[in-house]
């Protein structure tokens, strides 16, 4: 077959070019599908590629990663524990648990795209060790979901590997999550190989080669007949004949009709039924058992001893219904199917109760049990429901929430005994979270309705409850839920806890009723906590936070922050959320401490990735990271970052709050580098426009929106969106223009048509930038005020903005105030000046890849008659030997004149040698000792 042999590179074919291929074969049942895999399986054997197998089942479907296993267990499975650790690397905890290699571990369980990246690298990396490879899946259409998911995705990358992957389903019984199996490809095209039924001439030809010559055309043509073509049926037809002693002649041909109708369906089970009550109930026992049935299971689960069991299987061989000695399997599903239907419905039921007994006396554990227990009737019977509750948590860790919520559904159905019943509507709350928000809030609030024993049980619930509430954009509720809660809890250590949420949650409302109050509130307790442990942490880090928002001065920001940290938190903490630690980063960020940011949003990221959290928490990690690349004014680094967040967010689905972060922030990098008609479409295809999230979002949606239209052109539409923003979040005391420059973007919208509101609205966003104290925000605040101001207020303006900014980390705002700066200066008659700020300002945007603003210095430089010097287009973040010199001395308190001394240089050389120090360090000068290990002089 073509597609083997293009697994195996001549030696003269280039290394890059694609090896593998994606084949897709559709067909109804018994149309060949499963004989034509078995070929490929086996002209693959014989050209020595490693084969990997799998096949559906439909007693199977609901077991979590069953076809996974199938495939990758055998490659992996029996090597010792520490080899098996060295071969999967930081996969293992994630990928073992799924593929059974395992035992899942204690601890929040990986995200299902986190699972599916792991089992993409596992099968890569095996494509790419044990090359070539052929991957089979039979059946496709009963596989588990969870498996399907991951094929149906991973399929198309099939061809860049030395890998092909071969896959047969039936196109009716395709279940919906597995629509993309449709569009894979066969041969030629992107539609998969339909398999037709044989022609007369083909039945004919597979007729004589089992009964020989002497079948005659019309004996041939009337077993085309009775089969339709249908390449099992006519096996098992001329099978039958065979048997029968029938002679292939004309004259025998009318029996053919009734020998075929014994192949299948009422004929089937009347064949079945003449080999005894011990066989059937044999038959029986495999159908329920499905597939890879092992015959001592089987005879458990029919209740016959081992000789009856061995004579029934030797039975239901001969009669073409079993095949297989170790390990039986039906010879074909369609006989399976048959069988499984006919047993009676009374009898089915016990028999799936007693396989579930069965498999775990041989211990095979309560998640092979649990499959068999879904197809119970509920009674009452605890130790189903212990199954049920083992299984679901076996599933959950293993990364499976579907599979443990249907498991928790038909436990809560039994029903579980009465004083459990809270456990198991919490369990089921939990296995739908994320798959399920609303129904997961009914599950909670029933448990709550419900006697709770245990203090600690009924305080997870809560703390589950108010976090999905939270993150269904339904703040109001959480903290609702909280305060309820914590009105009526007398374990101080417990109330402190709920406290500490239900500030977290408050803080994300944007329509919180009394901000001002509760950040007094949480400033007190704050104040009183020593930060022993994690909860008292977490109220810190919250008061860090807080001092944000409000914009207090940035010291006492970092003050509560540095608390936080101090025992330290980790961002994957079990049973906590990452929203304290994410807001801890950002406390330094907003405080020109980005380097300090970025590293702790480095071992938050990782904390995710070895996890196993690649949706929304990576999402959330890569996009917040983007933002503080730009906010240092790397632009190019922040939209790749930003960009890589969004697509893990449209993985995890539309609409989501990562959405909006990821989309605002890719709309803010994009204007500032000038794109504002790519910004506009990006705003438009993802609808990012009015009804805004009832959460808090960095940086302001709305604010984000504003700043767009004021872009656009529309400035009287920027107007009123950003002056409605301030009305929001003014009340709530979020008057921080480093976080959110409302103000600065509302000055120059006003410019247009009221000039003196506009320089008071700018004038109020430089004394609360004054009063955070940062020297970014403030000079941010000053180039507002110096665009929106006239006459020499501009250059004044602009030339204090300069001085503040380049003691800081801010590159691009750097970028912007000098070529602002240049370009007043130049219209004032000053080129000497002017050229130098436009030099540096363009060198600055150049840097940042701030496209918009080269060419808005280039052409400053061309009206002044200047020449642009030649660009450079990179910084390293590496100090040179005299940039180092300085931030020594500055950190030992030396002033800028005695630096220029020492330097034996001027002053204006030393603080742009300190500029490119924060810039390349990520601070200001109150954390350049710390960042570069340095004692701080006092």
């Amino acid at each position: 077959m073509r597609e083997l042999t293009g697994l195996h590179r001549d030696s003269g074919e280039p290394p890059e070019r694609p090896r593998g291929a994606l084949l897709a074969f559709a067909g109804r049942a018994g149309i060949g599908k499963t004989t034509l895999l078995a070929e490929v399986r086996r002209r693959a054997a014989a050209k020595g590629c490693t084969v990997l197998s799998a096949r559906g089942g439909d007693q199977e479907q609901g077991v979590a990663f069953h076809v996974a296993r199938q495939l990758l267990q055998p490659q992996l499975a029996g090597a010792p524990e520490p080899e098996l650790r060295d071969r999967l690397g930081s996969w293992y905890a994630i990928v073992g648990p799924a593929l059974g290699l395992c035992a899942p571990a204690e601890g929040a369980p990986p995200d299902q795209q986190g699972l599916r990246d792991g089992l993409d690298w596992v099968l890569t990396h095996l494509a790419v060790q044990r090359a070539p490879m052929v991957l089979v899946l039979d059946d496709a259409h009963w596989a588990d979901p969870e498996s399907l998911s991951w094929l149906a995705a991973f399929a198309p990358r099939a061809e860049q590997l030395p890998l092909l992957l071969a896959v047969a389903y039936r196109p009716d019984e395709l279940p919906d999550h597995a629509e993309a199996f449709r569009g894979l490809p066969g041969r030629a095209g992107q539609r998969p190989i339909g398999l037709e039924p044989l022609s007369a001439a083909a039945v004919a030809r597979l007729v004589r080669e089992d009964l020989g010559t002497q079948a005659d055309d019309a004996f041939c043509r009337e077993c085309w007949a009775v089969t339709a073509g249908n390449p099992f049926e006519a096996v098992e037809l001329t099978a039958k004949v065979r048997d029968r002693g029938l002679t292939p002649t004309e004259a025998g041909a009318h029996l053919l009709r009734d020998l075929a109708a014994a192949v299948k369906g009422s004929g089937l089970i009347a064949r079945l039924e003449r080999l005894g009550p011990s066989t059937v109930r044999f038959a029986w026992a495999c159908a329920v058992l499905g597939t890879e049935i092992h015959p001592t299971l089987a005879a458990a689960v029919a209740g016959l001893g081992s000789e009856e069991a061995a004579d029934a299987a030797d039975a239901l061989r001969g009669a073409r219904i079993l095949t297989g000695a170790d390990t039986l399997e039906f010879v074909h599903p369609l006989i399976a199917t048959a069988v499984y239907r006919a047993i009676p419905g009374g009898v089915r039921v016990a028999l799936h109760g007693q396989a579930a007994w069965c498999v775990v006396d041989e211990g095979l554990g309560p998640s092979a049990a649990a499959r068999h227990l879904l197809e119970t009737h509920p009674d009452g019977d605890a130790w189903v429901v212990h199954q049920l509750r083992a299984a679901a948590r076996e599933t959950l860790r293993a990364g499976a929430p579907d599979a443990a919520r249907r498991y928790l559904a038909r436990a809560l159905r039994e029903p579980p005994p009465f004083e459990d019943r809270a456990a198991v509507l919490y369990e089921l709350g939990c296995a739908s979270l994320l798959t399920e928000p609303a129904t997961t809030v009914n599950h909670l609030r029933a448990a709550l309705e419900e006697p709770i024993a245990a203090p600690e049980l009924r305080h997870h619930i809560v703390y589950r409850l108010s976090q999905v509430l939270a993150h269904s954009d339904r703040l109001a509720e959480a903290s609702e839920t909280l305060a309820r809660e914590i009105r009526v809890t007398g374990d101080a250590r417990v109330r402190l806890r709920m406290q500490s949420e239900q500030f977290m949650w408050d803080a994300f409302r944007a329509d919180e009723p009394e901000s001002p109050a509760r950040s007094r509130r949480l400033a007190r307790l704050a104040d009183r906590l020593t930060g022993r442990e994690l909860t008292e942490r977490y109220v810190i880090g919250l008061r860090a936070w807080d001092a944000t928002l409000r914009g207090e001065p940035a010291h006492v920001a970092l003050h509560h922050a540095e608390r936080a940290l101090a025992g330290g938190f980790g961002w994957a903490e079990a049973d906590r959320g990452f929203e304290v630690p994410v807001l801890v980063a950002l406390t330094f960020m907003y405080a020109d401490r980005p380097g300090r940011s970025e590293e702790l949003f480095a071992t938050g990221i990782a904390d995710f990735e070895a996890q196993g959290w690649h949706g929304a928490h990576l999402s959330f990690g890569y996009t917040l990271l983007g933002y503080l690349r730009y906010r240092r004014g790397r632009l190019a680094e922040a939209e790749d970052f930003v960009r890589a967040g969004l697509r893990l967010a449209e993985r995890v689905g539309p609409g989501t709050p990562v959405h909006w972060y990821a989309v605002g922030i890719l709309i803010e990098i994009l204007l500032a580098r000038g794109r504002i008609t790519e910004a506009a479409q990006t705003g438009e295809d993802y609808a990012f426009e009015a009804p805004f999230p009832a959460a808090v979002t960095f940086p302001d949606a709305q604010t984000v929106h504003g700043q767009l239209l004021l872009a656009r052109g529309l400035t009287k539409d920027a107007a009123a969106e950003l002056a409605a923003a301030g009305r929001r979040l003014d009340p709530r005391g979020m008057r921080n223009p480093a976080w959110c420059p409302w103000q600065l973007h509302l000055a120059r919208a006003e410019s247009h048509d009221a000039p003196e509101r506009a320089v008071a609205t700018a004038l109020e966003a430089v004394n609360r930038a004054r009063q955070y104290g940062t020297p970014s925000a403030i000079g941010q605040a000053l180039r507002a005020a110096a665009d929106v101001s006239s006459g020499s207020a501009r250059v004044k303006f602009l030339e204090e903005s300069v001085g503040h900014l380049e003691r800081s980390p801010a590159a691009y705002e750097l970028a912007c105030a000098l070529v602002a700066l240049g370009t007043e200066l130049r219209r004032a008659g000053r080129p000497k000046e002017a050229a130098e700020h436009l030099y540096r300002g363009l060198d600055a945007a150049v840097q940042c890849g701030a496209d918009g603003l080269v060419e808005e210095a280039r052409d400053e430089l061309a009206a002044a008659g200047l020449r642009p010097r030649r660009l450079h287009s990179t910084e390293t973040d590496t100090l040179t030997a005299r940039e180092r010199a300085a931030a020594a001395l500055i950190v030992r308190g030396r002033g800028t004149d005695e630096i220029a001394d020492e330097l034996h240089t001027d002053e204006p050389t030393v603080v742009r040698l300190l500029s490119a120090v924060y810039r390349k360090v990520g601070t200001d000068r109150s954390g350049l000792g710390p960042a570069l290990g340095e004692r701080v002089a006092p």
